[in-house]
């Protein structure tokens, strides 16, 4: 089992062997996350928003952190570095979007949630095979997306303006995409590829997330006495 952890991956342009800082570029444009997360953090604070929010600001730092880990040692086990924290934060954020943002009870929200969550992983599941290879794996992003999309939509229509936030996110996280999924094809012109691209316009479309949670999400009127615990 350790071995397999142990186990070296080269999933990106830049790396081309197997030493710890093989990935330079791709290590170091993970200051884009925490960058995002501590400037989100600040603005949690001037707006005294809560903890929940403050949570999130500090889970976009973990991001980074947990990230720059998989690019500098990039094994199997540290994958998961990466992975975790990214896939964590997609759904704390949103159950921000329904607690906060739209004003649902706990209830209500984590039905919506599993139901949400269970039609996504149908779509996701259902994408084909050489589609999910041609696009580099990027299909996985596309529960997240669709998250920034229905919910940014349902959040404007309810009358929040986070709600602009969420769907400016998701305009952003498409073009993240397309520069991960671009990565394998540019290599033999542009060794460098184009993963960092990746790290630079996600690391934007989560401060955009953190400033609508930092500007728009305080709780509602009947959340007060639990989101001042929060």
């Amino acid at each position: 089992m350790w071995q397999t952890l142990l186990t070296p991956v080269d999933l990106y342009c830049e790396r081309t062997g197997s030493g710890l800082w093989a990935e330079p570029t791709n290590a170091l444009t993970n200051l884009a996350f925490i960058a995002a997360g501590l400037w989100g953090v600040l603005e949690v604070r001037r707006h005294k928003t809560g903890t929940f929010a403050q949570v999130l600001a500090w889970w976009v730092v973990a991001i980074g952190i947990g990230s720059t880990i998989f690019h500098i040692f990039a094994t199997r086990g540290t994958i998961w570095a990466d992975i975790l924290p990214i896939a964590s934060f997609t759904l704390a954020y949103t159950l921000f979007n329904l607690r906060r943002f739209l004003g649902m009870e706990w209830g209500k929200a984590i039905a919506v949630f599993v139901v949400f969550y269970a039609v996504a992983g149908l779509i996701t599941f259902a994408v084909p095979d050489w589609l999910r290879q041609a696009s580099n794996g990027t299909t996985g992003y596309l529960p997240p997306f669709l998250a920034l999309a229905f919910f940014g939509v349902w959040v404007t229509v309810s009358g929040n303006r986070a709600g602009w936030y969420n769907l400016a996110g998701s305009a952003i996280f498409v073009v993240s995409v397309i520069c991960r999924m671009i990565d394998p094809m540019v290599c033999g012109s542009f060794p460098l590829g184009t993963h960092f691209l990746w790290h630079i316009f996600n690391g934007l479309m989560l401060g955009v997330l953190l400033a609508a949670a930092a500007r728009y999400g305080a709780p509602k009127q009947g959340q007060q006495a639990v989101g001042s615990r929060q």
